[in-house]
């Protein structure tokens, strides 16, 4: 099953230096038929104004991934992380036991990231922070493990999450295909970063999500030159 949801849909709250796209019910926003999709409890689609940014604030026992679309977040943290992640880069923050961090567009150009939330496997672990980089301007032999907390994860240099989820990315020419098998009962949520594609035969119009349940073979199209992210999620 695949359920296809635009990008219009989603929640929208504009605050001037911040617009904000929330995919599940977030901050003033709720629904509660949106309430996340098995341990992904947020998918937030930012578009951040240059010189602005999140000030320094705490999170706890969540998994956190940023991946940046256009432009670069400047991150530090309480951990004596300091670093900067530009387009087609990825970074990964554990919560854990509690960490604090800030988040800035330092640079002169608006930045555009999505921010992905995972409820962990267990709580309490120690927080951290961590980084990887993606190649989005070359077309990609089919889909590469950005981050994955997956137990047999063939990509052991990918970030880990505590969460038995995977990150993966794609770049597709346009008319072109890559396939992707998920294990029998586990689930995907997937989003065009850039252009529209076809997900075995359903188009998912660009930042629209598709929920997909109870298929294992997956077939993505680029309709046009596409850059594809989704989540293997772990069955209900």
């Amino acid at each position: 099953m695949i359920t296809v949801t635009p990008f219009q849909k989603f929640g929208h709250q504009d605050h001037g230096w911040l617009n904000a796209c929330h995919h599940f019910s977030f901050a003033s926003y709720h629904d509660p038929q949106r309430m996340g999709f098995g341990p992904l409890r947020v998918w937030n689609d930012d578009h951040i104004k240059a010189g602005t940014g999140f000030p320094q604030h705490g999170h706890q026992d969540m998994e956190i991934i940023t991946y940046v679309r256009r432009g670069a977040v400047s991150h530090e943290d309480n951990l004596g992380n300091k670093g900067r992640t530009e387009a087609g880069q990825v970074q990964v923050m554990s919560a854990g036991t509690g960490i604090r961090h800030a988040e800035f567009n330092l640079d002169d150009d608006d930045l555009d990231l999505f921010q992905i939330w995972l409820v962990p496997d267990e709580v309490g672990y120690p927080p951290r922070w961590d980084t990887r980089t993606f190649d989005r301007d070359q077309v990609s032999d089919g889909f590469v493990t950005l981050v994955s907390g997956r137990y047999d994860r063939e990509d052991q240099d990918a970030p880990f999450i505590h969460q038995d989820a995977a990150f993966v990315a794609a770049v597709i020419g346009e008319g072109e295909s890559v396939a992707y098998t998920l294990d029998p009962g586990r689930r995907a949520y997937l989003v065009p970063a850039r252009g529209e594609v076809e997900v075995n035969g359903v188009p998912v119009p660009e930042r629209g999500s598709a929920e997909i349940s109870a298929l294992t073979e997956l077939t993505v199209k680029a309709l046009k030159g596409a850059e594809v992210v989704m989540l293997d999620l772990p069955p209900e």
